[in-house]
């Protein structure tokens, strides 16, 4: 069986729970250990990372090399054109940035080619749900929407939002939504996004060999592509996906393995485009083809999400989310998956042996992202039903030729996620007076802490989840609110950390917080694309007053504990240069010692009033780094003193100005 296919015995490691304390994922690779199939998780155990492109010491940008520089004495050595390790480790850093920010740009794109069909009539199987999210995105670029019809709004929204992709001069649509003076810095520094594709373009230009040779000018442009992706492309995609398919609003959600159901057609989707995972919504609750599912002996079709896709349907939908990123391949040694259904990004090619060692229908449907022995159906979004009802229809028939024993952990996770920036404003204020005054409120007396964003993958060269839960623990314990995206997201909901009962665990200013407005001290807020929702609470931040004026005056920081893509280093980048202190795990591509290293983890503030690069491995060492830095930045605004404690109750909050 698996054994023939994988062609050697797997050996797992001596102790499984020493590289996960997800229950559910240990349990399946015991059983991965016995069926013979290997994993991430057997691949990374036996492959031994190069130590000098961990520390990018490496240039292969021509064929006059690869150009190996010593880690240990960096400037006694040059690459074959004279090239030095500032030079070499900025021109990787930003292929890093550029490749990182042409996903989450490709992606906003897609979301916006969608919107413009939706406008024109050429899908109609989808419409737009949330005309008050329309008006609103269209008030913030400047779009009159006062007696205008949705569609009338709509098309001179997709007209503008067009600019963030293809403008060559000028500043991206989103930049009026920076705070004044954080706008100021960028120009200063000339830093303001033109359009995504020329940013990216002369991005990789500079790094051509025998083209930008000075770190801090590659730097320069890093930030201006990274900021064209927080700004412009992830934002577009987040805001257009919101008016498509809702806003999210918070909803209790099942997380981990036991979304599972053995008498039912299981379907994963996973990915990160909604526009396949909404289509497959409607074709799994078709009535015709439950029918059919029944006829083949099933109670039904469960549908369940994985990585970031499924976090975004959990957000909106309430659909189950069966794990991340590294829980992909485990799910499928259930043997209970008739379908894995992928679209683009963090998609493991090892996913295809698995599948087929459990019989398992892998399906690929996006034009950019084939694997060699899936097998693809094409999505089409002026025809998305008849591509998710065909892999339905598969599903049913894998269904009915079960072969493989199956084995589902019990596990299951209550978790309340959704919360976009627009119900936090609610939340915090009110239907008719929505304010992030009460939030500025408890930071500035001292009840809250500060803000920290925790985002990111999961990364098999550390333990699997521990590391995103040990530092958030952390972090609530010292009274530091955060708020979650993508796979790390998962890894909390798992670890029990997304429900208002978590407030226990947390510092006593942040549980009274939450107590009273009944959240939990961990706000789910989507999918790794949605960090532009962070960007947004920042700027509301900003301009509710009283924490500065700009995003790098905020006692705010954020991290990515297990990073492991392209992506993070571009969304790291670009929180650096909207202003915030953010901390990686893991491991970091740069040499110490280096100037490259001193720009990036000290003069991006000290020089440019930006924010900052650090680094640590172990959770504690970060949770520590970012209060530290939440504490100096309280100290200059003068809110380090212990003030009078004030809770708003509703009362108050109705006396807040409109």
């Amino acid at each position: 069986m698996a054994e023939k296919k994988t062609k050697k015995t797997i050996e797992a490691p001596v102790n499984l729970r020493d590289i996960s304390i997800c229950d559910a994922t240990i349990q399946m690779l015991d059983k991965a250990k016995r069926d013979g199939v290997e994993t991430a998780f057997d691949r990374a155990a036996t492959m031994k990372a190069c130590p000098i492109g961990a520390d990018s010491a490496c240039c292969k940008h021509c064929s006059m090399g690869p150009c190996r520089l010593n880690a240990k004495d960096p400037y006694g050595k040059v690459g074959v054109c004279g090239a030095t390790i500032d030079t070499i480790m900025a021109r990787n850093f930003a292929r890093m940035v550029a490749s990182g920010a042409a996903a989450h740009t490709d992606h906003g794109m897609g979301m916006l080619d969608l919107f413009r069909e939706v406008v024109n009539g050429h899908a109609p199987e989808y419409s737009i749900k949330d005309v008050q999210k329309l008006e609103q995105v269209a008030s913030s670029v400047g779009i009159e929407v006062e007696g205008r019809t949705p569609e009338d709004i709509a098309k001179e929204l997709y007209s503008e939002l067009e600019r963030t992709y293809t403008q060559v001069e000028g500043e991206i649509p989103f930049a009026s939504r920076v705070p004044e003076k954080t706008l100021e810095i960028w120009r200063k520094n000339d830093m303001v996004p033109r359009g995504a594709m020329r940013e990216i373009m002369e991005l990789m230009h500079r790094t051509h060999m025998g083209v930008d040779q000075h770190y801090e000018n590659i730097n320069r442009q890093c930030s201006r592509t990274a900021l064209s992706d927080g700004w412009g492309g992830s934002m577009v995609a987040t805001e257009i996906s919101d008016i498509l398919f809702g806003t999210p609003k918070p909803v209790a959600v099942e997380v981990n393995m036991g979304v599972l159901k053995e008498d039912h057609v299981n379907i994963i989707v996973h990915g990160h485009e909604p526009n396949m995972f909404e289509s497959m919504l409607v074709s799994v609750n078709e009535p015709t083809l439950i029918q059919a599912a029944k006829d083949a002996g099933a109670k039904g079709i469960n549908l369940a999400g994985m990585c970031c896709s499924g976090a975004e349907m959990m957000s909106r939908h309430g659909v189950p989310h069966a794990g991340n990123f590294m829980s992909t391949e485990a799910v499928i040694v259930t043997g209970a998956v008739d379908a894995m259904v992928v679209d683009v990004q963090c998609i493991k090619q090892g996913l295809a042996k698995v599948a087929e060692c459990y019989g398992t229908r892998l399906f690929t449907t996006n034009y950019r992202c084939h694997i060699e022995g899936a097998e693809h159906v094409q999505f089409n979004e002026t025809r998305p039903s008849e591509c998710t009802d065909e892999m339905v229809i598969k599903a049913i028939s894998r269904f009915k030729s079960r072969n493989k024993p199956i084995e589902i952990p019990k596990m299951r996770n209550m978790g309340i996620h959704g919360f976009s920036h627009e119900y936090i404003n609610y939340m915090l204020g009110g239907s008719f007076r929505g304010s992030y005054t009460p939030l500025n409120d408890n930071i500035i007396n001292g009840r809250i802490r500060g803000v920290a964003g925790v985002v990111g993958c999961t990364n098999p060269r550390v333990k699997h989840d521990w590391v995103h839960v040990e530092m958030v623990k952390e972090l609530i314990r010292n009274d530091v609110l955060v708020v979650q995206t993508g796979c790390s997201q998962i890894s909390l909901a798992k670890a029990g950390l997304l429900t208002p009962e978590a407030a226990h665990l947390a510092g006593p200013g942040l549980s009274e917080v939450c107590e009273t407005v009944g959240m939990p001290p961990v706000l789910g807020l989507g999918s790794c694309v949605d960090n532009s929702r962070i960007l947004i609470a920042c700027a509301e931040m900003v301009k509710t007053g009283g924490l500065g004026e700009s995003i790098s005056d905020l006692p705010v920081a954020g991290a990515a504990p297990e990073w492991m893509s392209e992506k993070a280093i571009s969304i790291g980048h670009y929180f650096v240069s909207s202003g915030v202190y953010t901390v990686f795990g893991v491991t970091f591509p740069i040499v110490d010692n280096t100037k490259f290293k001193k720009l990036l983890f000290e003069e991006l503030e000290d020089n440019y009033d930006l924010g900052k690069w650090g680094f640590a491995a172990d959770p504690y060492e970060m949770a520590k780094l970012m209060i530290e830095h939440i504490d100096k930045k309280r100290k200059a605004l003068g809110i380090d003193k212990a003030r009078e404690r004030v809770m708003m109750d509703f009362a108050d909050r109705q006396k807040l100005e409109a």
